[in-house]
């Protein structure tokens, strides 16, 4: 079996993107900061720390984007409704107009 840090940060990363495993991640991830027992064990001054911080970085960026996703598919749909409702609206794509241009001396 061929292990990598990138095979792990992408499982990591699906498991995070998965509504139905989401927050059992979230809450794994928290769990495993606060508990003492670690992969490299807190004790040890500096490595005990930098599995800790490399996960919460991790975990903050993956739900940061995923809140960002959210907020702009929201924001989408709120424009979209908004568009369709607009008859006149010229700037929606599905009112496009072809124009033959013809240069004036």
């Amino acid at each position: 079996m061929n292990f990598s840090i990138q095979s792990l940060y992408n499982w990591y990363r699906g498991l995070l993107r998965n509504p139905k495993f989401r927050w059992w991640a979230i809450l794994g991830t928290i769990v495993y900061i606060l508990s003492p027992i670690d992969i490299a064990p807190d004790f040890i001054p500096g490595l005990g720390q930098v599995d800790d911080v490399l996960l919460l970085t991790i975990l903050v960026t993956e739900v940061s984007g995923l809140v960002i996703e959210g907020w702009k598919a929201r924001k989408g749909e709120t424009t979209a409704s908004t568009d369709s409702t607009a008859s006149t609206d010229s700037t929606s794509p599905g009112n496009t107009v072809d124009v033959d241009a013809v240069s004036v001396k």
